[in-house]
C-alpha cells in the first residue's frame, strides 16, 4: 500500500456505467433478469462499503497497478478527478457481483483498503 491520498467521488454513477453493467450482467443472467437489475440499480440509493469488504464479498482477485485500466483510475485519483460509484448486485449466499467499477475498486484498494467506496447495491 502507498501513502493515503484523498479519493474524490461523484454523487451518482455516470450514465454510461449502467449499459456497461448491463452488458456484464447479461453474461451471468438472461436479458430480462439483467435488465431488471439495472432498473433496480437506477432507483437504488448510494451507500458505502469499505474497499476490502467489497473485494472479499465479490471473491474477485485484486488487479495491480500494472493493469492499464487500474493505472488509468490511479492517475485520476492522484489528479483529484472524481470517480463514479460502483454498481453492485447481491447474490445471497454466494457473492456480490461488481457489475461496474471493478477497476476503480482495485485502484482505490491500492491506496487504502479501508477507503469507503460509494456504491449502489441491489
Amino acid at each position: 500500500m502507498t501513502d493515503k491520498v484523498d479519493i474524490s467521488w461523484m454523487s451518482a454513477p455516470e450514465d454510461h456505467d449502467y449499459p456497461a453493467a448491463e452488458s456484464y450482467l447479461k453474461l451471468l443472467f438472461e436479458e430480462a433478469k439483467a435488465a431488471g437489475y439495472i432498473g433496480q440499480l437506477h432507483k437504488a440509493q448510494v451507500t458505502g462499503f469499505k474497499a476490502k469488504d467489497i473485494l472479499r464479498a465479490s471473491g474477485l482477485a485484486l488487479l495491480g497497478a500494472g493493469n492499464a485500466h487500474v493505472d488509468k483510475d490511479r492517475k485520476k485519483i492522484l489528479a483529484g478527478i472524481k470517480l463514479s460509484p460502483l454498481l453492485l448486485v447481491r447474490q445471497p449466499g454466494v457473492k456480490v457481483i461488481v457489475a461496474d467499477g471493478y477497476h476503480r475498486l482495485c485502484a482505490v484498494y491500492g491506496f487504502d483498503e479501508d477507503a469507503l467506496i460509494p456504491c449502489k447495491i441491489v
